[in-house]
């Protein structure tokens, strides 16, 4: 990845990390703001925020509680203007939110949101984005968390031999990456 196909990766350690995504987010949030009146961010799950949990929305383990108060809490949002689906990211196979390398979703190009039944990581039942929508966004910060992720980050972002395109090879938004 790198800059002349809008794309730019930064390493930073955890403490940085968390600044400098504050920082981007608080820009393009003001940014969107001002010019549409609006603001949308979607935030994955996983070690970004914890580990994805199929329990109620009112369960004190779920993903919506974490997300609002770790985050959503501190910032103006109206509770009915935040949504929450069981999507990661980046795993550390290279999938993209529920979309799996040599899965059939992967080709998915009608529908902006579908579901999995059969994911090869648990939970076998997801809800997920497909690449339509992930890459109709304006901008993407694919926030990579962890060393277990290192090894795949490297062969996402290198000119390695693999022919299998991994799925997080595939996010290429209209907009910066």
């Amino acid at each position: 990845m790198d800059a002349t196909n809008n794309k730019v990766l930064e390493v930073f350690d955890t403490e940085e990390l968390s600044v400098s995504l504050a920082k981007y987010t608080a820009v393009l949030s003001d940014k969107f703001a001002k010019e549409r009146g609006s603001f949308t961010v979607v935030l994955s799950g996983v070690s970004l925020v914890k580990s994805l949990r199929l329990v109620p929305k009112d369960h004190p383990d779920s993903n919506d509680k974490l997300a609002f108060d770790g985050f959503l809490s501190m910032v103006p949002i109206l509770p009915g203007n935040a949504y929450a689906i069981n999507d990661a990211l980046m795993g550390p196979d290279g999938h993209v939110a529920s979309l799996f390398l040599g899965h059939p979703l992967l080709k998915e190009n009608q529908k902006w949101v579908t579901h999995i039944t059969d994911s090869p990581k648990p939970p076998p039942k997801r809800i997920t984005f497909t690449f339509p929508v992930i890459n109709s966004s304006s901008y993407i910060a694919l926030v990579v968390c962890g060393a277990g992720k290192a090894d795949v980050v490297q062969s996402a972002v290198g000119n390695g031999k693999n022919s299998d395109m991994l799925p997080v090879q595939t996010v290429s938004p209209e907009g910066e990456f």
